[in-house]
């Protein structure tokens, strides 16, 4: 199986328990069909119920003056809470309409994984549906003993070995699509950070990577690392944290783009939600999004993993989405929300599979998995109204029960739809873990 996203530090017990209940996996999945509608609203008791979930909210949207939003599926009828895997599997042998033509009108980034080559595959077919792609190449880090240290330098950054020069010159004669690999800040936080030199060497490595391949930016990755270090939680680290983003920003910001003279090259940087009510001190806020503002030019929210195998449940619920950009962009007026633009918000095209019974466990679902898991069991898939999303429950060759969550037409154009009146644009994860019929919707 590809492998997914790292996994990211993961929430204590305590900040779960607040989030999605304490109920038992017995609780949660009973034997009746009506037992498994009820058990994922467990998951979100904390959530509440979702107003409005459907068109009604995007004719509400569209009566403000927004684009008409009609791509191919809406117009079939295939975005709906009661499907069929019958219908899905037909689905998927079609061959995606419109493949050039974008609906989504604000930016789309879409990450892709040198594990996964289905996602350069997806780039160059669907290439005019994305404004930025985000290849995930590099990792900064420190040097350990077996490299020999050039000019003092304790730094290097590892990855062009994964860059596909091919792949790349083919996108550029198809789309005009912005190419930021991720960056994955790896170094040893307390040394970066304090260390002049050391941030003056991590930035011009960067900066010359991306003169010398031609990218424009790069996605950068440090927070979640960060916070496992202890650094977010000291003031004084924190500021230079914060100072170092803002500083690599700038130096990015003054060069050029070698294929567009007219444009900077561009610096978004990877942000996590809140694991709890309220912001805690290693939580990235809406005061750390004013101070990056300007040397930042998008903010990639994760909103995705929200369960996990020891509480399975939902991948990202709707509700939990909304109240993210509530506790970051504040209620409408703050002047966080002038920066909304500059979001794109977490939207992930992978699922899980978790174990029910006879012990916890579970694993990423792609979508070749998915379709395999779909033809072998031909389940009865549900729609869960509180999350948004839909799911079905199978038990495999050793009568262990599973709950398969996986994305749909339907709980992505909510996603989509919930973005949109925010103003933001997305970001998802990861383009090859995804069936083709869902970039009609982008």
């Amino acid at each position: 199986m590809a492998r997914r996203r790292e996994r990211r530090v993961e929430p204590s017990q305590e900040r779960r328990k607040e989030r999605v209940g304490t109920a038992t996996r017995e609780d949660k999945f009973s034997d009746s069909d009506a037992s498994d509608r009820k058990l994922i609203s467990i998951f979100v008791v904390f959530f509440i119920v979702i107003p409005a979930i459907s068109v009604l909210v995007y004719s509400i949207k569209n009566g403000s003056g927004t684009k008409r939003f009609e791509p191919v599926v809406t117009e079939r009828g295939l975005i709906k809470t009661d499907i069929s895997y019958q219908e899905i599997l037909a689905e998927n042998l079609k061959i995606p309409e419109n493949a050039s033509q974008r609906h989504y009108d604000y930016p789309v980034l879409a990450y892709i994984t040198p594990w996964n080559s289905r996602g350069y595959e997806i780039a160059n077919r669907f290439s005019s549906k994305f404004t930025h792609l985000s290849p995930v190449w590099y990792d900064l880090k420190s040097k350990s003993k077996g490299f020999v240290a050039s000019q003092g330098s304790s730094l290097v950054l590892d990855g062009r070995h994964n860059a596909d020069k091919g792949w790349l010159s083919e996108l550029r004669m198809k789309g005009d699509a912005l190419v930021l690999p991720r960056v994955v800040l790896e170094a040893f936080p307390t040394k970066l950070l304090k260390k002049k030199k050391q941030r003056d060497k991590a930035i011009d490595l960067i900066v010359t990577e991306c003169k010398e391949m031609d990218y424009d930016g790069i996605v950068l990755e440090s927070w979640s690392r960060w916070a496992a270090y202890g650094v977010l939680h000291d003031p004084d680290m924190r500021n230079m944290a914060l100072k170092f983003i803002k500083q690599l920003g700038y130096a990015l910001h003054s060069v050029r783009s070698a294929r567009n003279p007219e444009q900077k090259l561009q610096l978004v940087y990877v942000i996590g939600p809140p694991h709890s009510e309220k912001l805690q001190q290693h939580d990235f806020g809406p005061e750390d999004l004013q101070s990056l503002s300007d040397a930042v030019d998008g903010f990639s929210l994760m909103t995705y993993d929200f369960s996990g195998p020891n509480n399975p449940g939902p991948n990202a619920p709707i509700q939990w989405i909304r109240f993210t950009l509530q506790l970051l962009l504040g209620p409408p007026g703050n002047n966080a929300q002038s920066l909304a633009p500059k979001i794109f918000l977490g939207i992930n095209f992978y699922g899980n599979d978790f174990v029910l019974s006879g012990g916890s466990g579970g694993a990423a679902v792609i979508g070749r998995d998915y379709l395999s898991l779909l033809e072998k069991h031909r389940p009865l898939i549900q729609w869960e109204k509180n999350s948004g999303e839909h799911f079905f429950v199978y038990s495999d060759d050793n009568n262990v029960r599973h709950a398969v969550f996986y994305p749909s037409l339907m709980s992505i154009y909510l996603r989509l739809e919930e973005a949109r009146s925010w103003g933001t644009g997305i970001s998802i994860w990861e383009i090859g873990q995804g069936l083709d019929f869902f970039f009609g919707l982008l």
